[in-house]
């Protein structure tokens, strides 16, 4: 089994029975323990799982981050219909700036042929999206690379983007509320996205209606400013209503 494949059954098998020891895991593989924790050591930094003293254990709970795979396979119509809008809001001859993620992708995909146009992203994903369209300038960010996000992020990728000012900023999420605004996985990802905001004429917060009031994570981006979010119709008055109060603009793409 190539180490690949056997990260995955090991991610399985401790979703399914919780704790497992390395010893048992390299028996159930038969490979050496040491090849167990280097698998290890890559699930923990993709936050795939936690680990514990002498094992493993699986972190899908209210305190997992989806791999971009998994993203990639939820809420599609609804990350196509906010991309569709938030493309509406460029004009061209304008520098765009798209933070990593499934639904900022989509935003790239509804950019294509509009040129003259400046594109820079931190993730791989939207800059694939681009990465044929000769007629616009493409800008990637670089620095600490996070498998998990397929994006860039820490003291490189900031000090990129300080020679930066944009027009408009789409800024993805793994939540949002009214309150702390946008909840990540990870400070450093965090603090990225509070400089893209500060660094843009137009925020915009990009987030389908399952994001809106979750708490998943402990680090917060507060949004400097003016911001508006962008859902999608499965948002309901109540998930809005906290975001009228507080006289945050809302748009429902549909």
């Amino acid at each position: 089994m190539r180490a690949p494949q056997r990260r995955e059954e090991i991610v399985r098998m401790a979703r399914t029975n919780g704790l497992a020891s390395v010893e048992q895991l390299a028996e159930v593989f038969g490979v050496t323990q040491s090849t167990i924790r280097r698998d290890l050591s890559t699930l923990d930094k993709s936050n795939q799982l936690a680990r514990t003293y002498g094992g493993v254990i699986a972190v899908r709970s209210a305190h997992y981050e989806a791999s971009l795979q998994e993203r990639a396979a939820e809420s599609h119509g609804a990350k196509d219909a906010i991309g569709r809008w938030a493309a509406g809001q460029v004009e061209p001859g304008q520098t765009v700036l798209l933070d990593a993620g499934t639904t900022t992708a989509r935003v790239a995909a509804h950019l294509h042929g509009m040129a003259p146009l400046t594109v820079v992203t931190s993730g791989l994903t939207p800059f694939f999206e681009l990465a044929d369209d000769s007629g616009m300038e493409r800008i990637l960010l670089g620095g600490e690379y996070r498998e998990v996000s397929q994006s860039f992020v820490g003291p490189l990728t900031e000090a990129a983007l300080d020679r930066w000012s944009f027009d408009r900023a789409f800024l993805g999420a793994d939540a949002v509320t009214a309150e702390r605004g946008i909840c990540e996985a990870s400070p450093a990802q965090t603090r990225l996205k509070e400089l893209m905001a500060r660094a843009s004429d137009r925020v915009y917060v990009l987030a389908h209606s399952a994001k809106l009031g979750a708490t998943p994570f402990n680090a917060w981006v507060h949004l400097p400013g003016k911001w508006t979010l962008v859902t999608d119709s499965g948002a309901t008055a109540q998930q809005l209503a906290p975001f009228d109060r507080r006289g945050i603009a809302t748009v429902v793409a549909d």
